[in-house]
């Protein structure tokens, strides 16, 4: 079911959000609702961002806990920064797959808001100034102009949450429909050729953002495919563009019947040649 997607800087008041979101949905639904987030699992958070691969290790981590818990019933929502677009992309990826809405929820607040609520915590659980610096360098905001951060709703520190525009979003709002590269129709030459250089594109330009957030051993969710790229390395744009042009060649000499099979082909092409 529903994915809600927390965002905003380190200390903007997500966890306190997603309580009260997880409140009100199991008050008013019959929905089991799961929070995942770093808390969760566990980490030292100034250790893990940190280091650049222990925060794509947890932010895969992360990922992947959420995807596991989506089902037909229950509401997830993923209580983390989610502050790399790239990143969320990956997951808008997912609930497309899974034919499931998703929405974000955007607290707004200023970086001296946030330090001073950085401030006022235990000091066990506050972020050194170093990382809660670089954390709002970091910060890729969202926009609801892009189809995977949109429906946006975006909570100043006094707001109330918008439940009813929310619970709308998840419940009465059509899921992402499937790429076009899932309906099965005719091809002629030409359409061949338009369907397989854009699908391989897309193809491309998701794994090259989830190589961003992934770590080895990773399985990514890819545009129009149901099977997963399993990425055993990191694989430069170089070496894909160079895999693209010869199953792009081999799939003129042997034309596939229809466009739903072409982002599939393409992934287990790909596994084979990176393996």
């Amino acid at each position: 079911m529903p994915l809600i997607l927390m965002c905003g800087y380190p200390c903007s008041g997500k966890s306190r959000r997603a309580k009260e979101l997880k409140e009100y949905f199991e008050l008013n639904t019959d929905r089991k609702v799961h929070i995942v987030g770093d808390e969760s699992l566990g980490v030292d958070k100034n250790a893990v961002y940190a280091d650049s691969q222990e925060e794509k290790r947890v932010r895969a981590a992360l990922k992947a806990e959420a995807e596991r818990k989506l089902n037909k019933e229950d509401i997830v929502i993923l209580d983390s920064f989610n502050y790399i677009k790239g990143y969320r992309y990956e997951l808008f990826c997912v609930v497309k797959h899974l034919q499931t809405p998703h929405c974000l929820v955007y607290c707004l607040t200023s970086g001296d808001v946030s330090s001073s609520w950085n401030s006022s915590r235990d000091p066990s659980e506050q972020f050194t100034q170093e990382i809660f610096d670089a954390l709002l360098l970091r910060f890729e905001a969202p926009d609801s102009r892009n189809r995977w951060d949109s429906p946006l709703f975006t909570i100043l520190q006094d707001d109330a949450l918008p439940f009813d525009a929310i619970s709308d979003a998840l419940f009465k709002r059509k899921a992402p429909p499937p790429n076009q590269s899932t309906q099965t129709q005719s091809l002629s030459s030409a359409n061949l050729l338009y369907e397989l250089d854009k699908m391989t594109q897309d193809v491309l330009t998701a794994i090259f953002n989830a190589q961003k957030t992934s770590v080895p051993g990773d399985l990514v969710t890819v545009p129009g495919a149901t099977e997963k790229i399993e990425l055993t390395r990191n694989v430069n744009m170089a070496e894909l563009r160079k895999l693209r042009r010869q199953f792009i060649s081999y799939t003129k000499l042997n034309p596939t019947e229809n466009t739903g099979q072409i982002a599939n082909m393409f992934v287990q092409y790909l596994n084979k040649s990176l393996h």
